[in-house]
């Protein structure tokens, strides 16, 4: 039976590489001469952690993550924006989030909206990966179009496509 996995996967050496980017082009721009400004990425918790002078500086290096990680091939859904920036003294602090694998509740809005296409495909769940099955490759086809029409909010992936 032909069945393909779908997953929301970041390789973490071009994260490091879109990271470092970010990093050297803010350290040459002009606007951020003399500014404080760090960007780390800390590999183990898939964590961006950012420090900047005003709120004003944090969004522009948020924009040039974006950007630049889309240049490097990652989507920019894998960064979770959604915790607020901090004042910590004379610095603002984010710590940003990168998702990594499909969240169960996640999997289950994907699962829900393929069963809910009409579709002649099963869907299952197996930890952050699911598996859909078909008895034609077609409708697996079928079912990839519409996944990537829908706007879920995470980087979905689709891999091991076997027929």
């Amino acid at each position: 039976m032909p069945s393909f996995d779908l997953v929301s996967k970041v390789d973490l050496q071009t994260l490091d590489n879109a990271i470092n980017t970010v990093h050297k082009e803010i350290s040459n721009r002009y606007d951020f001469k003399g500014s404080h400004v760090v960007i780390e990425l800390n590999k183990k918790e898939f964590k961006v952690n950012l420090e900047s002078d005003s709120d004003m500086k944090l969004s522009q290096i948020r924009d040039v993550m974006i950007s630049r990680s889309i240049k490097q091939g990652l989507a920019g859904e894998i960064y979770d924006f959604s915790k607020e920036p901090f004042q910590s003294g004379k610095v603002v602090k984010q710590e940003v989030t990168v998702r990594n694998g499909i969240k169960q509740e996640d999997a289950k809005k994907i699962v829900k909206l393929i069963k809910d296409g009409g579709f002649k495909v099963q869907a299952a769940i197996m930890d952050d990966i699911i598996r859909v099955t078909a008895k034609k490759i077609d409708e697996l086809q079928e079912v990839i179009q519409a996944t990537k029409t829908w706007n879920l909010g995470i980087a979905m992936q689709f891999i091991n496509m076997k027929s």
